[in-house]
């Protein structure tokens, strides 16, 4: 699909307009419905059109026009925000992906912006239209014995008055991030008998042979043997794929510029191991690499907007299996860092390879550690299946990650990190601290996990993001979703 802006609404094969619950079309409606001699509006005062969100009525071949209507509801003008626009950029794009046309003209930016726009949201609506359309034309098929029939769109012509260089610039941003957020939604979405440590360990190199930028090391188990990577390969005792240490180095700016690392946890299908989990969706445990591919999403991302900075992928990648060689209920391993851990519970894995990680971080001197990592239930029942939790104790990070949030509509909220949570992971006889609160209360499950990785994260400014809730959601629009890459990438580059 080929993106361009045109600063006239002049119609393609078909063209798609906004009409808001109050009765008034958006700019570009209000500006095709004089095109058309007021046919639009004839439309509505015949009852036709009610504006609601998710709406969407094709109008075909409008004679004034010789051109089709898409008009897309966009709710109540008062309450319209930029969360209302991604809403009515979704229904635009499935209608229109459905249509016959080949060259559609898009003209819902005119919805959201005004002569006070500032010159970022005027490229976050370009861009996020791009994201959009590219977000809901993805297809997970590759197993598939026969693929769905392709969509004839070929080419959307987004109507903004911008200079031709500012649009241009917009585009090319929301084409890398579109890109981004399909490596990883694709990454997931894989079987994980495909996906495996071995599988996340060839993306990372490919994505080095396809960019000068990137530079990528795999460290085998014996290389993290060696260096002391006890809690990481703790987890891995039970599978019999080899688990792998995925270094990226993303090298736009001189050696002395202090990198941000990011650190995606890898678990490549989670069982619980010994500490099994139920039966029942199970299958879906597939997705608890999530937060690895979204590290690999961001340095797809960043090999095409090559941005003059640092950026250090770590990737901590192996399978949490149940077998006769596996971690046991009460077995005590030492970190990296030199801290030794009782496994309490070995579902509560993520931590365990995430520790040495966020250990091997330190080397990098690093401006800024994010880790992610879809870690833990808890985070569900705190805050569903639409925000994030982002965790951190550095006021300076912590504010520039929600602002990217903000920006990009891409939700975190920030919790609380409690001290006196710690107590309850300091309190096991044999060990430093254990992986899980001792005596096995699930209160506040979210929190003891951010404060097990602060033990492993106080050399450099941190955050956690525990995206459980966000990475993956069952449906009809399908599982992945690519989350955070938006907010990863805006961060980065802002």
């Amino acid at each position: 699909m080929h993106f361009t802006t045109q600063s006239s609404l002049l119609p393609q094969d078909a063209v798609i307009v906004g009409l808001f619950q109050d009765d008034d079309f958006d700019a570009s409606g209000q500006l095709l419905d004089e095109l058309s001699n007021g046919a639009l509006s004839a439309f509505k005062t015949r009852g036709i059109l009610k504006g609601k969100t998710g709406e969407a009525h094709w109008f075909y071949d409008v004679a004034a026009l010789e051109a089709s209507v898409l008009v897309v509801g966009l709710g109540k003008a008062d309450k319209y925000t930029k969360d209302s626009y991604i809403k009515a950029l979704h229904t635009a794009a499935k209608a229109a992906l459905k249509s016959p046309f080949k060259k559609i003209s898009l003209g819902l930016a005119s919805s959201l912006l005004n002569d006070s726009s500032s010159a970022e949201d005027k490229r976050w609506v370009i861009s996020q239209a791009v994201v959009e359309f590219n977000y809901v034309s993805y297809r997970f098929e590759d197993f598939k014995s026969e693929a769905s029939p392709a969509s004839a769109l070929e080419e959307v012509v987004l109507f903004s008055a911008e200079e031709a260089n500012a649009n241009e610039s917009a585009i090319r941003y929301g084409e890398a991030l579109a890109n981004g957020i399909r490596f990883a939604r694709h990454a997931v979405d894989l079987p994980s008998n495909v996906a495996t440590p071995t599988y996340l360990a060839g993306q990372a190199l490919a994505l080095a042979q396809q960019s000068s930028a990137i530079q990528t090391q795999i460290l085998e188990e014996k290389e993290c043997e060696a260096l002391g990577m006890g809690s990481f390969l703790s987890v891995t005792k039970g599978s019999v794929e080899p688990a792998k240490f995925i270094i990226m180095n993303y090298k736009g700016a001189d050696d002395s510029v202090a990198p941000v690392v990011l650190v995606g946890k890898g678990i490549s299908f989670d069982t619980g191991g010994i500490s099994i989990k139920p039966a029942a969706g199970m299958d879906e445990m597939k997705m608890d690499m999530g937060g690895a591919a979204s590290v690999l999403g961001t340095f797809r991302a960043l090999a095409d907007l090559k941005p003059k900075i640092n950026v250090v992928g770590l990737i901590p990648s192996c399978e949490n299996m149940p077998s006769g060689s596996a971690t046991k209920p009460g077995d005590v391993v030492k970190s990296m860092s030199g801290k030794t851990i009782e496994v309490l519970n070995t579902d509560a894995e993520g931590r365990l390879i995430l520790a040495d990680a966020l250990t091997y971080a330190e080397r990098y001197n690093p401006k800024a550690v994010i880790d992610i990592a879809t870690l833990t239930g808890a985070v569900i029942v705190a805050l569903g299946t639409d925000v994030a939790a982002l965790y951190s104790d550095d006021e300076t990070l912590a504010a520039a990650l929600l602002k990217s949030s903000e920006r990009t509509r891409d939700h975190l909220w920030r919790m609380p990190i409690v001290n006196r949570y710690l107590e309850s992971l300091t309190k096991t006889t044999c060990a430093d601290l254990s992986n899980i609160a001792t005596g096995g209360g699930r209160s506040a499950g979210s929190i003891v996990a951010a404060c097990f990785l602060r033990e492993f994260a106080k050399a450099y400014p941190w955050a956690h993001l525990d995206i459980a809730g966000v990475a993956s959601q069952s449906g009809a629009d399908g599982f992945a979703t690519g989350r955070p890459v938006s907010v990863l990438v805006d961060y980065l580059v802002n």
